[in-house]
């Protein structure tokens, strides 16, 4: 199946911040090991930000994550039921460097939702869930992916974990050549993607879901992620069992009613970056 995707490409330099991974982190990614930066230009000004229930990868290049990880279980399943959903508070992560993140007046009257990539109701304790409205585990979706079928792929995975006892669970943000940006450069992505390894199963696979106004989304091997974004959500794993797409459950039903976005300020934004030069970021990674 196939499906052209796109990451930006970090032209230019600087320091990464916080990039080795600590003890606290590893329990995430199967073998202790988090996703991996396959693509050198996606590495400048990257902050590893360990959480209670999952470690997120910030750009300070595009001030959001690169990708957000998770280790799903049948228990934190069922425990987050049992929560249901105690906050909706987003906040700009303290953690960052001065300017690195995203802030709430990015995202005011941009026209775009703050998409969470590790979701908030995949977590199994209050703490933790608030710690998932920080905005750098979030990236500007339309509220039709957000609200709609990116909900449905988010209630299938967790219905997988129950099933299966536990999956690996890596999101984050793919961008196809645009220069959109919300707020202070905050780039908004033309897609978000979802990696998924079950170990009962030993598959691996990727949901792609397109940043519009009338989303669609496609499933990918992870080996057609890594090479076309630059990014390994599971370094531990063989290339065998990255090499072809498992059969992942299709979308549920979303129980919300989508809004569409307008993008009326987001166009400005726009206009701002592109004068700014935002066009000498971007760097295409193109499937065949």
């Amino acid at each position: 199946m196939g499906m052209t995707l796109m990451l930006m490409g970090l032209l230019l330099g600087g320091p990464a911040h916080g990039d080795t991974p600590g003890p606290e982190c590893g329990q995430f990614g199967p073998g202790g090991e988090l996703p991996r930066l396959v693509d050198a230009k996606l590495q400048p000004r990257t902050t590893l930000l360990c959480n209670a229930g999952y470690a997120s990868l910030n750009s300070g290049l595009v001030h959001e994550p690169l990708w957000s990880a998770e280790h799903l279980t049948d228990e934190d399943v069922d425990a987050a039921a049992g929560i249901g959903r105690v906050t909706t508070r987003f906040h700009a992560d303290e953690r960052l460097a001065d300017g690195d993140g995203s802030t709430l007046a990015d995202y005011r009257h941009s026209g775009y939702d703050r998409g969470h990539m590790t979701p908030s109701g995949d977590m199994p304790s209050v703490s933790a869930q608030e710690q998932t409205y920080s905005l750098a585990n979030v990236v500007p979706q339309t509220a039709a992916l957000n609200e709609g079928v990116w909900t449905g792929v988010e209630m299938a995975v967790r219905d997988l974990a129950r099933r299966d006892g536990e999956v690996y669970v890596v999101t984050g943000p793919a961008f196809h050549g645009s220069t959109r940006g919300i707020g202070n450069g905050v780039l908004v992505p033309t897609s978000t993607w979802k990696a998924i390894y079950d170990p009962q199963q030993q598959g691996t696979g990727v949901y792609v879901c397109k940043n519009l106004d009338r989303p669609s989304c496609a499933m990918v091997s992870v080996a057609t992620l890594i090479r076309v974004v630059g990014i390994d959500p599971f370094p531990a794993l063989s290339d065998d069992l990255k090499a072809t797409a498992m059969d992942l459950p299709h979308p549920q039903t979303s129980p919300y009613h989508p809004r569409r976005t307008t993008e009326g300020d987001a166009d400005q934004t726009t206009r701002r970056l592109l004068r700014a030069g935002a066009r000498r970021l971007a760097h295409m990674f193109e499937e065949d």
